[in-house]
């Protein structure tokens, strides 16, 4: 355990920084499953928001440095295929 008063400040930032990521990185895949799953019934519409909420999230989540930029990239790409597979079905 830190004995520095600093450290210890220090100490509780990660671990708030740590829960936070956490929150992030796990919403995002509780999303991609939703998303996967309403593309598999074929509603467009609310894939279509889901889809924009999605998104909104990953680029949250890059722009407080919880995923690199080039991994919210990938992901976004991710729901853009997800999203265009379903209307191109319809």
């Amino acid at each position: 355990m830190a004995n520095i008063k600093q450290q210890k400040k220090r100490i509780k930032r990660a671990i708030a920084q740590r829960e936070r990521n956490l929150r992030y990185r796990s919403t995002i895949r509780t999303l991609f499953r939703r998303l996967e799953a309403t593309a598999a019934g074929g509603d467009a519409d609310q894939l279509a928001t889901q889809a924009r909420e999605l998104e909104h999230l990953i680029d949250r989540a890059a722009a407080e440095g919880v995923i690199h930029a080039n991994n919210a990239a990938r992901k976004k790409s991710r729901v853009a295929r997800i999203s265009s597979g379903v209307a191109a079905a319809a």
